[in-house]
């Protein structure tokens, strides 16, 4: 597979083979053949922080692309009912998440079209229904009237402004297809930060620096385990699974972590995994978009490498950072930090 893609996260603040070298270890690095780890298997799903794992491409070329559609595909017609929704939610004084919870909205329901038919009595941008009360049919085939109403419902859910978009719309919408709404998001992000010049529509850019020092003892930490058998549920001292090796690595930090991989993608604040700096922790997971199927964890060390408890059979190790593959997921934890707020 093609370990190269056009952004590259920051460089290592320590370099990585001075460092080896200094510990006396051989890193092994190498262009080597994937195989998914079952290490660091757990429950456990906190709340989710603003910056959704299923904004995959938030802006830029490929937004939209989980959907197959981009904002270049867009008609008139589509480009102005998401103005009208954008311009409206700005004027109610809702935050730009709450935009981009909108147009996702819309775009799985009517693909940004006010549609007079739906299914039973559901019409407009975002096929509300009249009998459930969101009006009468002039109404909610009115795209101000039908944004307003919609936004209102939204700023009442509690916490909305911490939920997954596709969480947030579905407590709206109350849709038949609860997870419809993901596939949108990197489309509506682009059209917020488009139409409407915000830089940051998805929060994901807030997240605070790791402590001097920090990153480095994790990572000086985890390489000098390198060698060092992959057993599942080890923590060390002798053997170790990827959360397992992630725990001890920031712990000898000073920062504590959960135990298992699907809790510490929450121990922290998110980063696309294109602004990853060294310390923060990657992931894979069977489904990218749902913490929920997380089964490994990494530490970035800078510079394209990772390392990383592999799998049964193999042992701590250092190996380029597989970029396209998959089941990466697109968001890297910063741990300890504090979790994104919108």
């Amino acid at each position: 597979m093609s370990l190269t893609r056009p952004l590259r996260p920051l460089r290592l603040l320590i370099p990585v083979v001075a460092l080896a070298a200094a510990l006396g270890l051989f890193l092994g690095v190498g262009f080597v053949a994937f195989t998914v780890s079952t290490g660091g298997l757990g429950g456990g799903t906190p709340s989710y922080g603003a910056c959704d794992p299923s904004l995959r491409a938030p802006v830029g070329p490929l937004a939209g692309s989980r959907a197959g559609t981009r904002i270049g595909d867009l008609s008139e017609e589509q480009r102005r009912n998401a103005a009208t929704i954008i311009g409206v939610a700005r004027d109610m004084g809702a935050p730009p998440r709450a935009w981009l919870v909108a147009l996702a909205t819309a775009m799985q329901e009517s693909t940004l079209r006010n549609i007079n038919y739906g299914d039973r009595d559901s019409l407009g941008l975002f096929q509300q229904r009249p009998s459930q009360g969101w009006g009468s049919p002039a109404e909610v085939t009115d795209p101000v009237y039908a944004t307003r109403i919609f936004i209102e419902r939204l700023l009442a859910v509690p916490s909305w402004e911490t939920m997954p978009v596709t969480v947030a719309a579905q407590t709206v919408q109350r849709s038949a297809f609860p997870d419809a709404y993901a596939k949108w998001e990197g489309l509506a992000a682009e059209l917020v930060q488009q139409l409407a010049d915000v830089a940051d529509p998805t929060g994901c850019g807030r997240t605070a620096v790791l402590p001097e020092g920090v990153a480095g003892a994790a990572i000086a930490f985890a390489l000098g385990e390198v060698g060092k058998p992959y057993v599942w549920g080890a923590t060390g001292p002798n053997t170790y699974d990827c959360s397992g090796l992630v725990l001890r690595a920031f712990q000898a930090a000073g920062v504590n972590l959960p135990r298992v991989s699907r809790q510490q993608f929450y121990a922290g604040g998110h980063v696309p995994i294109s602004q990853a700096q060294p310390g923060d922790l990657l992931f894979y997971a069977t489904d990218p978009s749902d913490p929920a199927t997380i089964h490994h964890v990494t530490i970035y060390l800078g510079d394209d490498q990772m390392v990383e408890a592999p799998y049964t059979g193999e042992q701590v190790r250092v190996r380029p950072v597989p970029w396209n593959f998959d089941e990466l997921v697109p968001l890297a934890t910063r741990p300890g930090t504090t979790p994104n707020t919108a």
